[in-house]
């Protein structure tokens, strides 16, 4: 395996880990050189995988997250999960497809809107559809300003 299989390999499983989401792992592809495509796609796919697990075991996760917070005395759901559910009763599942993946994660927006009664399928296709659009755009600003500007931006924030 070589240094960009390798780099694709990492994006694909950095993209599948919740909290870490394809719009983050992106940038760090494209800025360590790896060919900007395959670096959506690897990302793509490793967060389109979590998307659907998450949905189809959207009701699950959410009974287990409860269960976990009550065995650590806490009572109800939590700050981050009334956060989702606040954007989810705002905004909806289209508002949550374009506005998951930068507000709570492309994971827990799929996740809370199978929780709020819309078809996993349907939560999981949306949501991805938005990640997808998101990633697109974030790789198309890197290459189009070029990562030695993109760093110059970030080191002067």
């Amino acid at each position: 395996m070589n240094y960009e299989q390798l780099g694709l390999l990492g994006i694909f499983i950095a993209g599948a880990i919740p909290w870490f989401e394809a719009i983050a792992v992106i940038p760090s592809g494209i800025i360590f050189g790896l060919d900007p495509i395959l670096t959506v796609i690897a990302a793509v796919l490793g967060n389109g995988l979590t998307i659907f697990l998450f949905a189809y075991a959207g009701s699950q996760i959410r009974q287990w997250l409860l269960r976990r917070r009550e065995a650590k005395g806490k009572v109800g759901e939590s700050k981050r999960f009334a956060k989702a559910q606040a954007a989810f009763d705002k905004y909806g599942i289209y508002g949550m497809a374009v506005l998951g993946p930068i507000i709570i994660g492309t994971q827990f927006a799929a996740a809370i809107s199978v929780a709020a009664g819309v078809k996993p399928f349907k939560a999981a296709s949306l949501v991805t559809a938005g990640m997808i659009l998101w990633s697109v755009l974030i790789a198309w600003v890197l290459v189009t300003i070029g990562v030695d500007q993109f760093l110059e931006i970030q080191n002067s924030n």
